[in-house]
């Protein structure tokens, strides 16, 4: 099968352990991605938000490392589990 490219927008929200990470919203594109990461960086209760992708072959589930688009915000600067 064909490596599909996944783009997603994260927020990072404020908890008793410091800032952790949100629910992730998926985007048709990496400008989608961008714009949402902005919109949920802006949102009551986020430190910050992140954009980024992903490639792989879905039907194995063998993915690449995540690359990270664009970041607004406080966000943690360790995103190697993303």
């Amino acid at each position: 099968m064909t490596d599909v490219t996944y783009y997603v927008a994260l927020p990072f929200v404020f908890s008793d352990d410091g800032v952790v990470a949100g629910e992730a919203a998926e985007c048709l594109s990496a400008n989608a991605a961008v714009m949402r990461a902005e919109s949920l960086s802006r949102k009551p209760g986020n430190a910050g938000a992140i954009a980024f992708s992903r490639t792989g072959d879905p039907s194995s589930g063998d993915f690449g490392d995540a690359k990270l688009i664009r970041k607004f915000g406080d966000v943690p600067d360790d995103l190697s589990t993303l």
